[in-house]
């Protein structure tokens, strides 16, 4: 069992920076993928990036490509999205996702995740 808990979001003008965090408990947070999602105001979950277990392969969503980077240090039990360049359109609930894995498997559908934290609000402004 994991409990996953971000923290990080909050209000801040277009063309700012934020950097969620993602603290895991348990001691067996290297053997988890870890990714991150969002979810706008009458939109669908969205996939946004997601990070191996060793940390060394990503991948994201192309909008947000040359602007936020997952990491993760697993010392720490903890992953990141640092988000550079806000635009209004990245406004969303951001959560992080965990779930144990073989190999340096990346994971980008939602419903392969197996614990989820609940989330933190990202507001862009224009």
């Amino acid at each position: 069992q994991v409990q996953l808990g971000e923290s990080g979001g909050g209000l801040v003008q277009a063309g700012g920076s934020l950097r969620l965090s993602c603290a895991a408990s348990g001691r067996t947070f290297s053997t988890y993928a870890m990714g991150w999602f969002r979810r706008a105001p009458g939109k669908e979950q969205e996939f946004v990036a997601a990070i191996s277990r060793s940390g060394g392969s990503t991948s994201y969503l192309d909008s947000v490509k040359g602007r936020f980077t997952i990491s993760r240090d697993n010392a720490k039990n903890t992953v990141y999205l640092q988000m550079n360049s806000l635009k209004p359109e990245d406004t969303a609930v951001y959560s992080c996702a965990a779930t144990a894995v073989l190999g340096l498997t990346l994971i980008t559908e939602p419903a392969r995740y197996n614990y989820w934290g609940q989330g933190t609000q990202v507001t862009v402004s224009s």
